[in-house]
């Protein structure tokens, strides 16, 4: 089986047939949110190709997708995937390619009659771009998802997860159902872009995964006094608005202080209320993101963050509330299941290099459960969620034969 190489071709074929589904002309992204009309297609076009394969089609009650390449043991199984959902305005690979790549994969050893020691299943997740919080395939399958979360999660409109599948005819309750046991699963490997710039910058075909960042994120709020911005003096001033740049300036201080050479913090979104040029900002709601691959370094970032915030508030006079939106704990991609991907990468002669994930995926979850690794392809210049991101299809076809090398020494 060591000779097996993917089609790139099929794989062309496939990304720009499924990149078709929610695309719009007027920006040239692609819009294929979690439960919406043209995610639900995505899902229809995928089981349609996985049928096609000669693979054994199947969903569970999170609408996670499979494709399942039997083999001569069915448990434990041999698990390859990523998700096939986006955020608004995305480009055609993030998350799509690990999917296109993993059907790949199947079809190529379905088509050789290689037999297998091991079942491998495919497996595009449900909503790992976090429309409505989270990632809810991925919890689902490892057993981490909520009563509470799908009965009370909504998204940024307010449309609640349990309305958005209940229009597409899915009961959201059986969602809890779709759970893996820990020992269902031999192992599971994920390959995606790389969202960032190191594959690209110094020209190399593939990184191999060894740890994923942890994250958090919270909402926050400073409350102060709105009021007239002619007469009321700056030293009279609880301006809300103020808080929240003091605390802007404050995070290189508290990563520098607290933080390691991977942490990362970043406000992406701020409302300044009432928002009229002629009034003192009585109160601000901003968000704050922050990153590091240690459980420690996260812990003692978020206390620094708290004094920062406390100490701002005494200083200007304001009141503050934080709310924690989402939390993911770091973890460490499997040393056996890196191994052999540095194996199979040097006996191809790929360009590779061991690296961090400072992005958040599917395989996370499922690395809390079970031995998880990750394959990532560079991005050019860098650029992800976004209609320009790209991958040349040399490194695609590099990345698509690591995976392909792995999983037939997986599943043998």
């Amino acid at each position: 089986m060591k000779d097996l190489s993917v089609d790139i071709e099929r794989i062309k074929k496939d990304i720009l047939e499924l990149a078709k589904i929610g695309f719009d002309e007027r920006d040239r992204g692609i819009y294929r949110m979690a439960f919406s009309e043209k995610d639900m297609e995505g899902k229809q076009w995928l089981l349609h190709r996985i049928e096609e394969c000669n693979l054994t089609p199947a969903s569970d009650g999170a609408a996670n997708i499979s494709g399942i390449l039997e083999g001569k043991e069915d448990s434990p199984r041999v698990y390859v995937g990523s998700h096939i959902d986006t955020v608004p305005c995305a480009g055609m690979l993030d998350g799509t390619l690990g999917v296109i790549v993993g059907l790949e994969c199947l079809r190529v050893l379905k088509d050789s009659g290689a037999s297998l020691a091991k079942t491998i299943e495919l497996i595009a997740f449900s909503d790992e771009e976090g429309r409505f919080g989270g990632t809810f395939g991925s919890e689902a399958f490892t057993g981490f998802l909520s009563l509470e979360k799908v009965r009370s999660a909504a998204d940024l409109n307010g449309i609640p997860l349990h309305d958005a599948m209940l229009t597409h005819g899915l009961d959201p309750m059986k969602a809890l159902d779709a759970r893996r046991q820990p020992d269902q699963i031999d192992s599971y490997l994920e390959l995606h872009i790389e969202q960032g710039p190191v594959l690209d910058e110094q020209h190399l075909q593939v990184g191999i995964v060894e740890s994923i960042t942890g994250l958090q994120s919270w909402s926050l709020r400073f409350d102060g006094e709105a009021n007239h911005a002619g007469t009321t003096p700056m030293n009279y001033r609880k301006d809300a608005f103020m808080g929240l740049a003091d605390f802007a300036h404050e995070l290189p201080r508290i990563l520098e202080e607290n933080g390691g050479e991977n942490s990362r913090a970043t406000i992406g979104n701020a409302e300044i209320l009432p928002g009229a040029p002629n009034s003192v900002p009585g109160a601000v709601e901003f968000s704050l993101d922050f990153r590091d691959p240690s459980t420690e370094t996260l812990e003692a970032l978020s206390q620094a963050f708290q004094k920062a915030l406390a100490a701002i508030s005494r200083r200007r006079g304001l009141k503050f509330e934080t709310h924690v939106q989402g939390e993911i704990l770091p973890v460490d991609s499997d040393k056996r299941l890196t191994g052999i991907l540095k194996e199979e990468a040097e006996r191809l002669k790929l360009r590779h290099l061991t690296m961090l994930s400072g992005a958040a995926h599917d395989a996370q979850l499922v690395g809390r459960i079970a031995p998880m690794a990750m394959i990532f392809v560079p991005s050019r210049k860098g650029l992800s969620h976004s209609p320009e991101e790209w991958t040349p299809w040399e490194d695609i076809e590099a990345g698509a034969n690591l995976m392909l090398a792995a999983l037939c020494k997986l599943a043998g």
